[in-house]
């Protein structure tokens, strides 16, 4: 019943669309008639320059944390609780109900909550992330193989079993919320770094 509340408040915090927010509360209109449509930090920069893809990253990462922060203090510091916070946070971001379960992409809840509980398997995804926009330009491309990079590293590190069913469960989300990219990037039409899309 922990795991479950848990997994309920991470939802919770990470169904807070702080990229649109920002966005309506500075004035300028609906994120998602912009670019990609998507609420998350790559579009909001779009909008808002390098200050708002930094407050609307540093804000979405810190759902994850806080997701993961609240399941160890409903479990008593449990991996499972831990792991379900983070995963809920996620859960949360991409299908916020206050914007009718349309939300973000995912990826920056994802390390803001795994960065804490697998920092190193994080660090790897990051790797993963910058070496694959850097010789492809494709941000989509890198978000995914940045996820995969998680799952993998987190199970090979012998991190505790909750933590790699999470990532595994994240990743998929993610994969989800990415599948028009994916189809975009099969066909070759996926807009590169500086796009209309590609997030």
């Amino acid at each position: 019943m922990f795991v479950i509340a848990a997994s309920a408040a991470g939802f919770t915090l990470g169904s807070i669309p702080f990229g649109y927010l920002l966005v309506r509360l500075l004035g300028r209109g609906d994120i998602r008639a912009v670019g990609s449509g998507n609420i998350g930090a790559t579009n909001v920069g779009r909008l808002l320059g390098f200050p708002g893809w930094t407050a609307t990253l540093v804000l979405d990462g810190g759902k994850g944390l806080a997701g993961v922060a609240i399941g160890g203090w409903l479990t008593g510091g449990e991996p499972a609780g831990l792991a379900a916070g983070a995963a809920g946070a996620v859960l949360g971001h991409c299908y916020t109900p206050w914007l009718g379960g349309k939300g973000g992409k995912g990826v920056a809840t994802l390390l803001g909550g795994f960065g804490f509980l697998a920092p190193v398997p994080t660090l790897i995804a990051i790797g993963s992330f910058g070496l694959t926009v850097l010789f492809t330009r494709w941000v989509s491309l890198g978000s995914l193989v940045a996820v995969v990079a998680l799952v993998i590293a987190t199970v090979l590190r012998g991190h505790p079993p909750p933590y790699a069913y999470a990532a595994a469960v994240v990743c998929l989300v993610v994969f989800h919320r990415h599948r028009d990219n994916i189809g975009r990037l099969l066909s070759g039409s996926e807009a590169k770094v500086g796009g209309s899309h590609g997030d």
